[in-house]
C-alpha cells in the first residue's frame, strides 16, 4: 500500500472526512444540494460517515413526525430506520415555513403530514440520485444501472457503502425533480413493522423534555398571576419570601400581567410564591359565573343569529321545517375545557456570547415566540435562536397567538442582568387556573322529517367564543366575520341535508381561549352525530343506514366517510352486540381524515355505564407510519372520551375553580376495556391524524347511552345524568 503524503493529497483526504451533504429546498422551494446549510433549508443531512440525519420542521409532543418523516428520507434515500437519526430544524421561518401556515414554521393542524410528504420524500429521492451518480462516476458506470438499498450502492460489478461518495456528491447540484419510488416499491413507508424513532429514548429516560433542561447557575422563574382574567398587579409584599432559603427576589412584570418569583431552584421558587401576597387591580377582570356565561350562549341560540353562515334562505328552511311530520329538537352546550399536558409548561433563556439569545423550548410556533423575543430585546431575528425540545403532550396548548409563556420567560428574564438564564416553570395549577381553554359553546338544532322519516330542514344555530378574532389567525379563518373554526364540523358537513341553514352568533369572551385538540370540530361533530342519531330513531331507521343514506350520490368525500363508516359496523358487528351492551357510532370527516367509530357499552346512566370496547376505522390517506397512526387514533378517542365523561373548567366570579388532576381528572386506563383500530388501505395523500380520532368518539358514547337512557345534550356527561362504573 502506497500513502499519498503531499499537501495536494492530505488537503483532498482532510476534505473528504469533513464533508457533509446537505439536501433540502432554497426559501423559493427549489430543491437544492450544498456542502453548508447557508443557502437552503436542508431536510436531510449526511455526513461525511454515512450518518444520515432528518432536519425535522415540526416538533414532537408525542403525535409522530420525528419518526413520519425520518421514515420519508429512509424510504427515498434508501437507508433502513435503524441507520438514520432526526434532529429539529431551528426556527427560521424563510427556511421552514409550513405550507399550510403560509409564512409561518409551526406544528398544528394535523398538517405536519401533509405537509411536509413531498418535501421529504423528494429530499431524500434527491440525495439518492446524487449518491448513486457520484458512483457512477467514480466507478465509470450508467447510473442507470446502480441501487442504493440498506445504505450500499451496487451495481456494474461493484458495491460500496455510500459514505465512500458523500465527498464528491457534496460538489454536485441537486436535480430539479428527482424521481420518486413506485408506492409499490415501498419497504418502509406504509410498514406496520417501523416502530417509533422517539419511543426508546422516552421509554429509558435519556429523552430531553424542556422540564429536563438544567443549564450551569440558571435561576428558576415562577409567575403570581391574577386569580381573576385580566387582573393587573399593582405591588407586593415579599417579607415572608425572604425567609425561604433559595429566594433571590420578586418583580412584576412590565406589563403588569403578573409578579416573577425568582429562586435558586423550582422548590424554592413555589414556596417563595406561596409567602407572598399581591395587590391586584381587577377592576377590569371577569366576574362572571359559568352559569352567567352559559345562559349567556344559550339566549345567543334562542335569538336570531348574527351570521348567516351558508347563505341559505332561513325562512324556507324554517317553513320547511314547521311544515314536517315529526320534528327533532335539542339545545346544546359544551363547557369550557382545559388542555391539561402531562408536562407543564417551561421554557429556559440564556444570552448568547455574541450578544443574542436562545430560547429552549418544547415550541409548536417557533415564529410567533421567536418575533417576540426579537421585539422585547430589540434584537434582530437572527440573533434570537429556539432550541426546540421534546415536549410531553400539547394538544393546541404550546402553540398560543401571544406566545404567553414564552414572553413571560423574556420579560422574567429582561427583568434580569442577563447574566444567569432564566428558567420559567409552570406548575399544573397554574395551567388549570389560569391558561387558555376550549371555549364554551351552545348549539341549537331543529330538524324536519317526512311522514317516510327524511330530512326536509335542518335549522343549525351556533353561539360560541370566538378563537381566531383579535388574533394573528383572523386572515386566515375569519371570512365575512364569521369564524369558521366555531361551524366547521357543521358548515361544511359531507352529509347531503336538504334545507340546512347555520347560523352564527359570537359571544363574549370570558377567559382566554384556544384551540383545543380538534377545535371546532370538538363540539360540531358531537352535534350532528347526536342529532343524525335522534332524527333516525325518530324515523324508525337504523342509525347507519340513515346516515349512509345522507351520503348517497356524492363525490369523494361522501364516498371515503362512507367507507369508513361501513367498515367500522361491520368490524363492530353493527346491531348485534351481546345481550346486556349497546352500542352507539358516530362518524366524522376532519383535518382531511374520516374516521367513524363504534362504542359498545355496559350498564346504564343510572347505574353506571362501562365502556367494553370501541372500534375505529380512518382513511387518512397513505399511512405512512400505520403504527403511530393506531396509536394517535387511540390516544384521540381516550382524549375525546375522558373530557366528555367528567372534564369541565367552571368559573365562581371570574376564577376557576379547578386546579389540578383531582378535580379535573384525566380518563384513566381502566375507563376503556378495549380499542380495536381498521385503517382503510389508500393511495390518496397522507392526511392528519393528530386530531381526527377526537371528534366521533363522545357522540358515539352518548348515542350508544341514548339507546336506554338519556340524551345528553350538555357536556361533562357525569353533570347530566350519567354515572360510569
Amino acid at each position: 500500500m502506497t500513502l499519498d503524503t503531499s499537501r495536494r493529497g492530505f488537503l483532498k483526504s482532510a476534505a473528504a472526512a469533513a464533508a457533509v451533504l446537505y439536501v433540502g429546498a432554497r426559501p423559493d422551494g427549489v430543491l437544492a444540494a450544498a456542502s453548508a446549510p447557508a443557502q437552503l433549508n436542508p431536510f436531510v443531512r449526511i455526513d461525511a460517515d454515512g450518518t444520515v440525519t432528518a432536519i425535522v420542521k415540526h416538533f414532537e409532543t408525542g403525535q409522530g413526525p420525528a419518526t413520519g418523516l425520518t421514515t420519508l428520507i429512509a424510504e427515498e434515500l434508501g437507508v433502513p430506520m435503524e441507520g438514520i437519526r432526526y434532529e429539529f430544524a431551528p426556527s427560521d421561518p424563510s427556511r421552514y415555513a409550513n405550507l399550510a401556515f403560509g409564512q409561518m414554521q409551526g406544528t398544528g393542524g394535523s398538517t405536519a403530514m401533509a405537509n411536509s410528504f413531498l418535501q421529504y420524500r423528494k429530499a431524500g429521492a434527491a440525495a439518492r440520485e446524487m449518491l448513486i451518480r457520484a458512483a457512477a462516476e467514480a466507478w465509470g458506470a450508467d447510473p442507470a444501472e446502480l441501487t442504493l438499498a440498506d445504505s450500499i450502492i451496487k451495481g456494474a460489478g461493484q458495491e460500496a457503502p455510500l459514505a465512500e461518495f458523500v465527498a464528491a456528491a457534496a460538489q454536485m447540484e441537486a436535480p430539479a425533480e428527482p424521481r420518486l419510488k413506485d408506492p409499490g416499491d415501498f419497504r418502509l413507508i406504509g410498514n406496520p413493522q417501523v416502530k417509533r424513532k422517539d419511543s426508546r429514548p422516552k421509554t429509558n429516560g435519556t429523552a430531553t423534555y424542556a422540564m429536563d433542561l438544567h443549564l450551569p447557575d440558571q435561576m428558576v422563574a415562577v409567575i403570581i398571576r391574577s386569580p381573576r382574567m385580566g387582573g393587573l398587579a399593582n405591588g407586593f409584599d415579599d417579607a415572608g419570601a425572604k425567609a425561604v432559603k433559595g429566594y433571590i427576589r420578586a418583580a412584576v412584570l412590565p406589563n403588569q400581567a403578573g409578579v416573577a418569583v425568582y429562586a435558586e431552584d423550582t422548590w424554592a421558587a413555589f414556596q417563595a410564591r406561596d409567602a407572598i401576597t399581591v395587590d391586584w387591580d381587577v377592576s377590569n377582570a371577569e366576574s362572571r359565573s359559568s352559569d352567567q356565561i352559559r345562559e349567556e350562549l344559550l339566549a345567543a341560540v334562542n335569538a336570531e343569529p348574527e351570521y348567516n353562515v351558508n347563505g341559505a334562505d332561513h325562512a324556507a328552511t324554517a317553513a320547511q321545517i314547521e311544515g314536517a311530520a315529526k320534528v327533532v329538537e335539542q339545545t346544546f352546550y359544551f363547557p369550557l375545557l382545559a388542555h391539561a399536558p402531562m408536562e407543564p409548561l417551561t421554557c429556559t433563556i440564556e444570552a448568547d456570547a455574541d450578544g443574542g439569545i436562545t430560547l429552549h423550548d418544547g415550541c409548536q410556533f417557533p415564529t410567533g415566540p421567536h418575533m417576540a423575543m426579537a421585539q422585547i430585546f430589540q434584537l434582530p431575528m437572527e440573533k434570537v435562536r429556539i432550541s426546540t425540545m421534546f415536549a410531553g403532550g400539547s394538544f393546541g396548548r404550546r402553540a398560543t397567538p401571544t406566545a404567553d409563556y414564552q414572553v413571560e420567560a423574556a420579560l422574567a428574564f429582561a427583568l434580569t442582568d442577563r447574566s444567569r438564564p432564566v428558567k420559567l416553570v409552570w406548575s399544573r395549577e397554574d395551567d388549570i387556573t389560569g391558561g387558555y381553554y376550549r371555549p364554551a359553546v351552545a348549539h341549537r338544532v331543529r330538524v324536519g322529517l317526512d311522514a317516510d322519516g327524511s330530512i326536509t330542514g335542518w335549522d343549525h344555530r351556533v353561539a360560541a367564543q370566538s378563537i381566531m378574532k383579535g388574533t394573528a389567525f383572523e386572515a386566515f379563518s375569519v371570512h365575512d366575520g364569521v369564524d369558521h373554526s366555531s361551524v366547521e364540523g357543521v358548515a361544511d358537513s359531507p352529509y347531503r341535508i336538504p334545507g340546512q341553514f347555520t347560523g352564527l352568533s359570537d359571544a363574549a369572551k370570558a377567559t382566554s381561549i384556544l384551540w383545543w385538540r380538534s377545535v371546532g370540530h370538538t363540539h360540531t361533530a358531537y352535534v350532528m352525530e347526536t342529532m343524525l342519531d335522534a332524527a333516525a330513531r325518530a324515523a324508525g331507521r337504523d342509525p347507519v343506514d340513515f346516515r349512509l343514506a345522507l351520503l348517497e350520490g356524492g363525490g369523494t368525500d361522501q364516498q371515503r366517510l362512507a367507507g369508513v363508516l361501513k367498515l367500522a359496523a361491520g368490524k363492530a358487528s353493527w346491531g348485534r352486540a351481546p345481550e346486556g351492551r349497546s352500542q352507539g357510532i358516530a362518524v366524522h370527516k376532519s383535518f382531511g381524515s374520516y374516521v367513524a367509530q363504534v362504542v359498545e357499552i355496559s350498564g346504564n346512566a343510572g347505574d353506571g355505564v362501562k365502556i367494553e370496547k370501541v372500534t375505529c376505522a380512518v382513511d387518512c390517506g397513505l399511512a405512512v407510519n400505520p403504527d403511530v397512526v393506531k396509536a394517535q387514533m387511540e390516544g384521540g378517542i381516550g382524549y375525546g372520551l375522558g373530557h366528555a365523561m367528567r372534564n369541565e373548567i367552571t368559573l365562581t366570579a371570574g376564577a376557576v375553580d379547578q386546579s389540578n388532576f383531582p378535580d379535573y381528572e384525566p380518563l384513566r386506563i381502566g375507563d376503556i376495556s378495549a380499542i380495536e383500530v381498521h385503517i382503510v388501505p389508500s393511495a390518496e395523500m397522507p392526511a392528519g391524524v393528530g386530531e381526527p380520532g377526537t371528534p366521533p368518539s363522545a357522540p358515539a358514547l352518548a348515542n350508544a347511552i341514548a339507546v336506554n337512557g338519556p340524551r345528553v345534550t350538555e357536556l361533562p356527561m357525569t353533570r347530566n345524568g350519567v354515572r360510569f362504573a
